[in-house]
């Protein structure tokens, strides 16, 4: 019995035991099942998200129609009078040339350096793409670009520039968008015609002709390999910039194509000493400038235009290219002197600009200091005192006081230090005595100075103080050119210009300046005053040494510790401005007026 109840306990025992084995095998198996339900929900989110993401980048696509029929960005070129080019600005293609008409070599040498196995992907190349991201990840910045020639069309015809990651899925959509509705061939021609190869030159044809003066269809294989080379990086190694650096990418180019079994030893060496087409000169050296300036106001008098326009100017190539040569050579020569820097501004009686020289290098500095530059004009800014004591009725021959002056802690000083006494209007002006002219200021008003001066072209805000005399207020190159202009005149006040007739690409007329009427500021009997008084500087003053040997009129200026220099002045047709100085506003060594600008005024009109 015992025996009985004993087996039935075991019996118990391992049914008990079986259940409780089975029900954890089935818990582990459900928990099992459980984990691998939420990795497929995750899996169907994840791809759910994704395929959002995708519709999002699709939605978000530029319209494909409107982008592949896009015309370029139109260009303006800036004409001289002469009708030779000075400068064009915007994008600057040339005909359309089909990959088949180029040089087998030429096609070569673009495609196995940005993108050899260009004729087997589908618009992604994920071995370069991978060896791309490594080479990155090692270098610990972007060294490397795996982009495709198919992804590159995709993102100069439709896409911006901006490195996104909706702009990167849309780069690589359109690529094998691209690929399924074109043949090699025709994204290879998109490619060509669309691509920067720098100094504003789009497609390969754009660029033989800068560079080489022939079209594409003639390139050598040095020539190509040059221009394949450019695309890595457009602005460091085209030819214009360092010829050197472009040779010696060439020959990285034409390496890649002996690696790859395009070349041999032989066909390089060759290759390596062919010549090159000589590069396109430029028409007007150093017109950059006044091409900044004519193009400003091209859009300010017909605004932004949807077609290519030519613009013909009041640029006087000869006198733009002296002016800009006799500036740097000046310039350089006063080095020693702590001269950096300089402006010109040569104008006719009408405010046409024949010439202006915003600095002694427009590649290193676009800075205009001609017409964006505040300077202090020192005495070249007594004109505008004078000239307003004889609007009120004085004479050149009127006597003034050269006495101290002392005004709180203010007690200016005549440059030789020395006191005048009664002096006359022409040899206070002709010495550039500054306590006469404050004196002077003082008995007719800074008001009616302000508001002189103002009227004959003074455009910046002027200290309504006595300093004011000294010219103490900064001014502009352009605006004293334009105020000397006005005497020069006999009283009629200009606006400078630049732009004559704006023509259409087909030869329509957008724009013809008009001769709109004087406006009379002065007197014409009272400017004739004026300029006995800028001609006795000429004679016998502070502009002595810079006669012309003919008559001219003129004014030096100096500011306080020889920041600024000046020298301004007119012949029978020109006027002329000249400032030198430092961008830093720092002292120069010793320029006065009277010294190195009024050595460039004189070579300039000479």
């Amino acid at each position: 019995m015992l025996q009985m109840i004993e087996n039935r306990k075991k019996k118990v025992f391992n049914v008990a035991k079986t259940n409780k084995k089975n029900k954890k095998h089935k818990s582990a198996k459900h928990k099992k099942s459980s984990k691998l339900m939420v990795l497929f929900k995750l899996g169907l989110v994840a791809t759910a998200l994704v395929a959002v993401y995708l519709l999002f980048c699709l939605i978000t696509m530029p319209d494909l129609d409107e982008a592949i029929n896009r015309t370029r960005l139109p260009s303006t070129t800036i004409i001289a009078e002469n009708g030779n080019e000075v400068q064009s600005f915007g994008t600057v293609y040339s005909e359309v040339v089909n990959a088949d008409e180029l040089p087998q070599y030429v096609i070569d040498a673009i495609v196995y350096t940005e993108d050899r196995r260009f004729y087997d992907h589908f618009g992604f190349d994920i071995i370069s793409f991978t060896r791309a991201m490594f080479v990155n990840l090692f270098a610990g910045r972007f060294v490397q670009g795996g982009s495709t020639i198919t992804q590159q069309v995709a993102k100069n015809l439709f896409l911006t520039n901006k490195k996104t990651i909706n702009r990167k899925a849309q780069e690589l959509l359109l690529a094998f968008w691209l690929e399924y509705k074109f043949s090699k061939e025709q994204i290879l021609t998109l490619y060509l015609n669309r691509v920067y190869f720098g100094n504003g030159a789009y497609g390969i044809e754009a660029a033989a002709q800068k560079y080489f003066q022939k079209t594409s269809r003639d390139l050598n294989i040095l020539e190509g390999a040059i221009l394949a080379g450019m695309l890595k990086a457009p602005s460091r190694y085209n030819p214009i910039a360092s010829k050197e650096r472009a040779m010696d990418r060439a020959a990285v180019v034409l390496g890649i194509m002996k690696d790859s079994g395009l070349l041999s030893e032989q066909d390089l060496a060759r290759a390596l000493k062919m010549p090159l087409g000589k590069e396109k000169p430029a028409k007007v050296k150093n017109g950059a400038y006044f091409a900044d300036f004519a193009y400003n106001e091209i859009i300010a008098r017909i605004g932004e235009q949807e077609q290519d326009i030519y613009a013909l100017t009041t640029l006087d190539q000869e006198l733009q290219e002296k002016a800009s040569k006799i500036l740097q050579e000046e310039i350089a020569n006063a080095a020693q002197q702590n001269v950096t820097q300089g402006a010109v501004v040569i104008m006719d009686k009408q405010g046409a600009i024949k010439a202006m020289v915003g600095g002694v290098n427009y590649f290193q500095s676009q800075f205009n200091r001609a017409t964006q530059a505040v300077r202090q004009p020192g005495s070249a800014f007594k004109l505008f005192v004078y000239m307003t004591a004889i609007n009120q009725g004085m004479m050149p021959d009127d006597l003034i006081e050269d006495k101290p002056i002392n005004i709180g802690n203010w007690r200016p000083e005549n440059d030789d230090h020395k006191i005048y006494g009664q002096v006359t209007l022409r040899q206070a002006f002709a010495k550039s005595l500054n306590l006469a002219t404050i004196n002077l200021a003082q008995k007719i008003g800074t008001g009616a100075i302000i508001s002189n001066a103002k009227k004959m072209g003074i455009t910046t805000d002027l200290e309504n103080d006595l300093s004011l005399a000294l010219g103490t207020s900064g001014v502009k190159v352009i605006d004293l050119a334009a105020a000397y202009t006005t005497i020069a005149n006999g009283g009629l006040a200009v606006w400078p210009h630049t732009v004559e007739e704006v023509y259409s690409n087909d030869g329509f007329q957008l724009y013809q300046r008009l001769d709109s009427e004087p406006v009379r500021i002065f007197d014409e009997e009272k400017t004739i005053l004026m300029k006995k008084l800028l001609r006795e500087v000429m004679k016998t003053g502070t502009g002595r040494k810079a006669n012309i040997g003919r008559e001219a009129f003129g004014k030096t200026g100096t500011s306080q510790d020889h920041r600024d220099a000046w020298f301004a002045g007119f012949d029978d047709n020109l006027i002329c401005v000249v400032w030198v100085g430092n961008d830093d506003n720092s002292s120069m060594k010793y320029v006065y007026g009277s010294g190195l600008p009024g050595k460039i005024w004189k070579k300039i009109m000479q």
